[in-house]
């Protein structure tokens, strides 16, 4: 008798190849058989006329906080992941000396729109360096797996110091210890090492966070510690137009280490072909031997605005400061009052830059509902301005209505990157290459305007079923990107696909019913932290380790992920009986 036996469903094993009908069974936390399996299981599940596939295995995420308190991880856990890597963009909380833990609190709320308040009350701080922060998350319960790569910016800093924080260059002294600590701490069990290139990524103060502007010897330096110790990651969080020599010195410390790099790649608006370049260094870069990827996303990256979220189109107007910080029924009642809409909408905006001059670009806003569907591919002609110009009215006038549908929990779209061409055929362009892998869910961060934890569901939904304009995915290979090839960038060979001998982390999903619910602001953090969360419906079940974690939507209350530490190997085939 197995442990547990999914019976009838069609498999998608993750490997690319055609689905196929058949039963899987799974003993010890493996699967064991693949094919007609005639023994009969403690646990069955009828997956008849549903997909079967391995559980999701997604490699950017930023649970390094809420990690420490949260044994379910969502909404991630939510939308069929099994296995979450964090650590990402050169920020995390180790390795943290006492007097720094307010100062990276605060990168990570100013880059991530994590509330500093809810990281300060939920973590606990029972850790200094990266190992015994891997120890303090191995003595805690959850319901997936999680991995962490090692931050640049807190090992800057504990390196460092003030110098550090301040981005002044580091001495060969100061390499060598960073070097020290990133070997240890991938010896510890860390994937890799992270870094942030992006002159966005900055702290409350404004400063690009430490390490942004490192020069090749620091960047070299520390990778090496990597090639010493086997095994590791190198990631870069990329203002996705990295310099040619910047990306000289990543090819040979890939080609010299034989070990993966991977940086962020989106289009950006303003060099809207410029993704195009680098795909073409990183396939120059991969037949010369360096093993570079760039990490990608499935959707355009966007703000969800509304009325609760970090920003909004009028969230720098006098009318609306005047009652920002009313408690959330009392500003809605407020905002239905007509004479504060008549206010709102005709004061004039302070002219400002970047941010500021993006909340008035209403030529790139859309409602993100639009007959019942979620719209994530919005069409030029139905943003705000579009739709103000049909009705005669300000684009003020109808994003304010906008905001104010739902009971005053409309939401606004505002994409920013993998948008600019507006028929999104290069996204499948990006997909399609070789040297991609999907990531940038960004899943636990942004918690004020993004909630993109759901790609792996809007991968299935969206890019396999429901795409209406432009080409579709198959099946096979939307699986296998987000399980297969996910785990093998950061040489999790134990997981990813369907076969014998495999870690048994599996979804079993109701195809048709598949779909990704409309984005809700919840207050469940610590200290009544804000974050947008995003749920699905259609995973009639979640297996991590065969044990089973959810069924229709809800958990089981059963906790079996672990701390992974380093690179996992493919295990030796189980006998088919």
């Amino acid at each position: 008798m197995h442990d547990l036996v999914i019976r009838g469903g069609l498999v998608v094993d993750g490997t690319g190849a055609a689905a196929r009908k058949a039963d899987v069974a799974v003993d010890n936390g493996v699967i064991s058989q693949v094919g007609t399996i005639l023994a009969k299981g403690r646990r069955e599940i009828d997956a008849t006329g549903l997909l079967v596939t391995p559980g999701w295995v997604d490699i950017h995420t930023h649970y390094d906080g809420q990690v420490t308190w949260d044994a379910y991880l969502s909404p991630s856990c939510w939308h069929g992941v099994t296995t979450v890597v964090m650590g990402n963009c050169g920020v995390g909380f180790a390795p943290a000396r006492p007097d720094r833990h307010e100062w990276l609190i605060g990168i990570m709320e100013a880059v991530e729109d994590i509330p500093g308040s809810a990281l300060a009350e939920g973590m606990k701080w029972d850790w200094e360096t990266f190992p015994e922060y891997l120890d303090s998350l191995d003595r805690k319960p959850r319901v997936l797996d999680v991995a962490a790569q090692a931050p640049h910016s807190a090992i800057r800093a504990y390196v460092m110091d003030e110098r550090g924080a301040k981005n002044e260059a580091a001495t060969p002294d100061d390499i060598a210890e960073m070097a020290r600590i990133t070997r240890e701490a991938v010896q510890a069990g860390a994937l890799g090492f992270s870094t942030s290139r992006t002159a966005l990524h900055r702290t409350k103060d404004g400063e690009v966070i430490p390490g942004t502007f490192a020069g090749a010897d620091e960047m070299i330096g520390i990778g090496r510690a990597l090639g010493e110790a086997g095994h590791g990651v190198f990631e870069l969080a990329s203002d996705m137009t990295i310099p040619e020599d910047e990306f000289a010195w990543m090819a040979a410390f890939a080609k010299e280490t034989k070990l993966p790099v991977t940086f962020s790649l989106l289009q950006s608006p303003f060099q809207p072909n410029k993704w195009r370049d680098m795909l073409a260094l990183t396939a120059q870069a991969q037949a010369n031997g360096a093993n570079i990827t760039a990490g990608i996303a499935c959707r355009p990256t966007g703000m969800v605005l509304g009325w609760q979220s970090t920003v909004h189109p009028f969230i720098r107007k006098t009318a609306y400061r005047a009652i920002a910080d009313l408690p959330f029924a009392q500003r809605l009642e407020r905002l239905r009052d007509p004479a504060v809409r008549a206010a709102m909408v005709s004061e004039v905006t302070p002219q400002a830059a970047a941010m500021g001059a993006l909340l008035q670009d209403f030529n790139n806003m859309f409602r993100l509902e639009r007959d019942g569907q979620l719209e994530y591919e919005p069409r030029v002609e139905d943003s705000v301005a579009a739709e103000a110009t049909r009705r005669g009215l300000t684009p003020e006038e109808v994003v304010y209505d906008m905001l104010m549908e739902n009971g005053g929990l409309g939401y606004i779209y505002l994409p920013l990157l993998n948008y600019a061409e507006h028929n999104f055929d290069h996204i499948v362009e990006m997909m399609n290459d070789p040297n991609t892998v999907l990531s940038l869910s960004d899943g636990g961060a942004h918690c004020g305007v993004i909630c993109d934890a759901s790609f792996p569901t809007y991968m299935l939904t969206y890019w396999v079923r429901d795409r209406s304009r432009g080409e579709r995915m198959p099946l096979e290979k939307v699986v296998s990107m987000q399980t297969r090839e996910t785990a093998r960038l950061y040489g999790l060979n134990d997981r990813g696909v369907i076969a014998p001998g495999m870690k048994a982390d599996l979804n079993v999903i109701d195809f048709d019913a598949l779909s990704i619910r409309a984005p809700e602001m919840v207050f469940d953090l610590p200290a009544d932290g804000r974050r947008l969360i995003q749920k699905a419906d259609g995973y009639r079940a979640t297996v991590v380790s065969g044990v089973v974690t959810f069924e229709n939507g809800e958990a089981t209350g059963d906790l079996p992920g672990k701390l992974i530490r380093g690179p996992q190997a493919a295990p030796v085939l189980l006998a088919a009986e």
